[in-house]
């Protein structure tokens, strides 16, 4: 028998539940798989495609911020999505409500990297893939 994390699950509590909705589900396009009322408060849960854990010491998530942004910007937790098009979707997100901290950068890592403080107190990276990672 397998015991192994089947899941990864981002819990994220929203002030502007509703804000937060929009922005994610209707705006980035994140499919909605179920969304439960039990009287007591909502939640929706929100695919993201393939989840990944990816853990950085403080010199590492350092030099991120200042390759993406130029200085340090990030809290303990950063979100980051795979787009197709890491330029349109930064545009679209700016338009319906983040803040731009970055506009796409081309990384070391062949990338295409923007970076947005978004609803719900989440900073994101969008990026998108340009080569194939190095290894």
């Amino acid at each position: 028998m397998d015991d192994g994390v089947l899941e990864l699950r981002l819990v994220v509590t929203a002030p502007d539940y509703d804000e937060a909705l929009r922005f994610y589900r209707d705006v980035l396009g994140l499919p909605e798989l179920g969304a439960f009322d039990d009287g007591a408060g909502r939640v929706a849960i929100l695919g993201a495609g393939r989840a990944t854990l990816e853990l950085s010491d403080v010199p590492h998530a350092e030099h991120i911020d200042r390759m993406e942004v130029g200085r340090r910007v990030a809290g303990q937790v950063r979100v980051a999505f795979q787009v197709r098009d890491a330029r349109d979707v930064t545009d679209r997100l700016v338009a319906a409500g983040a803040t731009l901290l970055a506009a796409p950068v081309d990384t070391p890592w062949r990338s295409l990297n923007s970076r947005l403080d978004a609803p719900a107190g989440l900073q994101l990276t969008l990026f998108q893939q340009l080569a194939p990672e190095l290894g």
